[in-house]
């Protein structure tokens, strides 16, 4: 089952490393996530999260957007029906899949 999130959702679990790093999420982040999407400069997290899901079935446990070397990257954790973690990294504008390996 895919998850769908709102918009405010998708601020969220994207902010939610920064939150967890002991400073609340900066407002310019939340809008800068928001012009990056509308812009087509990163794909929509619901996007993101069926190719990743068809990729690596599961539920997904944390999601983050990050900036890699060139260009900006989701990282998707999912858990597998099997009790293992694996860690999908996408490239956030195509959403092409980078990355698979276990976490």
């Amino acid at each position: 089952m895919s998850p769908r999130l709102s918009a405010p959702g998708l601020m969220l679990v994207l902010l939610a490393h920064a939150a967890a790093a002991s400073s609340p999420p900066a407002a310019d982040d939340t809008a800068r996530i928001r012009l990056a999407v509308a812009r087509g400069r990163v794909l929509p997290l619901p996007r993101i999260l069926d190719i990743a899901q068809h990729r690596v079935p599961g539920e997904v446990l944390k999601v983050e957007l990050e900036e890699m070397s060139d260009r900006l990257g989701y990282e998707v954790k999912v858990l597998t029906a099997d009790g293992r973690v694996q860690e999908i990294k996408l490239d956030a504008r195509t959403g092409a899949i980078l990355k698979v390996e276990n976490d």
